[in-house]
């Protein structure tokens, strides 16, 4: 003799969330993206200008890239105009995919990188180096911290 089991509500698969959690989980989505796809550009050498993997890359080349692939934005060309599109974020309000922005050349916003998590942040170091994490709380870069923005669309 066969048993037929009833279906309950419970057993339907899960709808699509909607609200704050659909928005929360493009975010997580958004920003892993962004994460992964920085990742997959550890090892590229930097040249100042350059904007493809296979030429070089220096930091905003990086970022702009990078925002290309996974969103489609196109971004300005240098870390300082980068770093007036999108909005403001706190330090204490970091997530992964945010821009952290530093000045390396003794002018404000001089060098962008893609914040990771965990206090990390990936970017195209200066001449004769090659894409790489960093960690945030070393002197060098706490010191020279300019701030942070959150792109949340294609920039126009």
């Amino acid at each position: 003799m066969v048993l037929a089991c009833p279906v309950s509500a419970s057993d339907a698969p899960p709808a699509e969330p909607t609200g704050p959690l659909a928005k929360l989980q493009g975010l997580t989505s958004r920003a892993s993206e962004l994460a992964l796809q920085a990742m997959s550009m550890i090892g590229i050498r930097y040249k100042y200008g350059g904007n493809a993997p296979e030429s070089g890359l220096d930091c905003s080349g990086l970022v702009r890239y990078v925002f290309k692939q996974v969103m489609g934005a196109e971004l300005p060309r240098t870390s300082e105009e980068i770093s007036r599109v999108g909005q403001n974020v706190e330090p204490n309000e970091l997530q992964p995919g945010d821009l952290v922005f530093y000045n390396t050349l003794r002018r404000g916003f001089s060098h962008v990188g893609i914040y990771l998590g965990d206090n990390r942040f990936i970017h195209a170091p200066s001449a004769g180096g090659h894409v790489r994490i960093e960690r945030m709380d070393i002197s060098y870069w706490k010191s020279r911290f300019n701030g942070a923005r959150r792109i949340n669309q294609p920039a126009e």
